[in-house]
Order: structure tokens, then sequence, then C-alpha cells
């Protein structure tokens, strides 16, 4: 269940910015992947943007590169905003619409073959998304309460978005919130862990099975990740999957980590095999193969292929 974007989007010769905002490109490059590799899921993730778009900040366009948010002019510089934010409609028509409709397609084209996954921004992500990353991590210190009511939004926007997503059919959703893993151990136990239990009650409600994707390095708090209540934990290459499963336990279902540079892009296909085979010793039987983040565009196809191999040779009986 690797990550695929820019990867994927490559495979029907699309620019990334044709996938990032027209539906029928992101499912069309989602299902030929799927198919060409016989990976297990589909997926609506392309950028983290999308939330933020519909709420009105400024995000900035390319022609082959992923949205990003312009920090500069972040929508709640003036944190005052806050309160007369409103909830956008996820079916308003805009970029949350967008990934809404391409789940709806991507499940029209491979129901009962493939896993369909949606995806959703985490609560720090979103709240850097609208304060910027830097005014954020003062804001623990500065206004701890601001915070938290900003938390309380991404969470009450989030489930709207993962709702619409499940009725158009999305079966998995994945939480993305890469901040996470830089505010340290303390505050994402104080501030991050109540949001993300509160987010993951609010999707098993709604009948989603749930994957946790933090990218970085979150070795120290690994632990903490692991009682938040997440059916899958993705972790990156940045972290030691001995000391991951270590402190996971036993149950934890992780998800990861091959190296997406030093071996997806740069290796061969004997490097490939060599380190899912290291990563399974060290993760154990619950355990889905996947990069430690998104599958480099620059990936030999024969390396992406070895993933593959070695799912299907070594599938559970």
């Amino acid at each position: 269940m690797p990550i695929t974007m820019m990867f994927a989007s490559d495979r029907v010769g699309a620019k990334y910015r044709q996938y990032a905002t027209d539906y029928r490109v992101m499912a069309k490059a989602q299902v030929r992947t799927a198919e060409l590799f016989d990976l297990d899921l589909v997926s609506g993730i392309s950028d983290p943007a999308r939330e933020a778009a519909d709420l009105g900040a400024n995000v900035q366009f390319f022609d082959d590169q992923p949205p990003a948010i312009d920090e500069s002019h972040a929508l709640l510089a003036d944190k005052t905003l806050l309160a007369g934010l409103k909830l956008p409609d996820p079916l308003g028509g805009g970029r949350m619409h967008d990934r809404v409709k391409s789940v709806a397609l991507m499940k029209e084209k491979v129901a009962g073959e493939k896993i369909v996954e949606g995806w959703i921004e985490g609560p720090c992500c979103m709240a850097a998304n609208l304060r910027g990353i830097n005014t954020l991590m003062l804001d623990f210190y500065d206004d701890p309460q601001f915070v938290r009511d900003l938390f309380e939004f991404a969470v009450e926007l989030e489930l709207a978005f993962a709702n619409a997503q499940h009725d158009a059919g999305a079966e998995l959703i994945g939480v993305g919130d890469a901040p996470a893993s830089l505010v340290g151990r303390a505050i994402f136990q104080e501030f991050v862990v109540p949001y993300h239990l509160k987010l993951v009650a609010g999707l098993k409600a709604i009948g989603l099975r749930t994957r946790s994707h933090i990218c970085g390095r979150t070795t120290n708090i690994s632990d903490l990740r692991a009682q938040l209540g997440y059916d899958i934990i993705d972790i990156d290459s940045k972290v030691n999957m001995t000391d991951a499963r270590a402190k996971m336990g036993p149950d934890a279902l992780i998800l990861g980590n091959v190296d997406t540079v030093a071996v997806l892009q740069r290796g061969n296909a004997d490097d490939v095999r060599k380190a899912v085979t290291q990563c399974q010793l060290e993760a154990g039987p619950r355990w889905i193969i996947g990069a430690g983040c998104e599958v480099p565009r620059e990936t030999p196809l024969a390396n992406m292929m070895q993933l593959t191999n070695y799912a299907r040779s070594h599938a559970p009986a």
C-alpha cells in the first residue's frame, strides 16, 4: 500500500497540476498505477492544501509540482478571524469536492478489487496551513487556548470531509499530519493526542477504517501514536523499525518503511528486495509493505515492481 502521487501522475503522462485539480486525471492515474503494479489500493491523496483552499487560504499552483500554501499571507495571520471562520461544504464545488468526486470515480472503477482510500489532514497540519507553521509553533507557548480552538475547528472540518468521502465510496481514510513530527513529545502529548483521539473516534463512528501518516522522525512519539486508535500506522524511513515495533507493541499494524530516496529512487531491485526483507524481519507479522513516505516520481519501475513481487511471494497462506 505505497503512497503514489507524482509517480502515479507520470503513469498517465499528466502534469501534476492536472492530477491535483481534475478528479478524472487523479482517478485514471491511481487506477492505472494500481493495475500496473498490482497494488492493493487506490487513493485520493494529492496535497494538503484542499481544505485550506476551500476556506479561502492563499494556495500557489505550479505546472508540475504539488500546490502549496502561501504562508507569507496566512489565512489566520490575524488569529481573531478564527471565530468567524465557517466550515466549507465538501460538496460545494471546490477542491474538497474534487477529491470526493475522485473517490466516487475510483470506487466505480475498482469496487471489490481494490481498497478505496480517501484522505484528510490531521489537526496539526490543518492548523499550520491556516496559521503558518512557524507561527503555530509559537502559538503553542503564546496562546495555548487558541491552538485548542483551532484544533477543534480542524477536527470538525475533517470529519465532515471524511464523511463526504465515505458516502462517495471510501472504505479507508488516511490522515496526514506531518507537522506533528516537529513539536516534541510534551506538546504532542498535551495538544495533539486529544484531538487525534477525537478525530479517530469520529471516523470510526462514520464506519471508516483509519490510517495515520506522520512524515519524519517520530521515534520519540512512537508509543503515543500507537495509543491513538488508528488501524494502520505509517512509519517513515527516518524511524528505526525495530524501535517502532518495540514501542508500539505487537498488536499495532505498521506500514512501511522502505527508504524512499536511497533505496527506491537510487537503488536497484536487489536493494529494494533486501530493504523489504529487513522491514519484515524487524516489523514482524502485523505489517504492510510500503515506502517510508511518497514514492518518488523518479523511482525505476523495476524497483516499484519489486515491492509487489515481494508481497506476492510472501503472502500469508
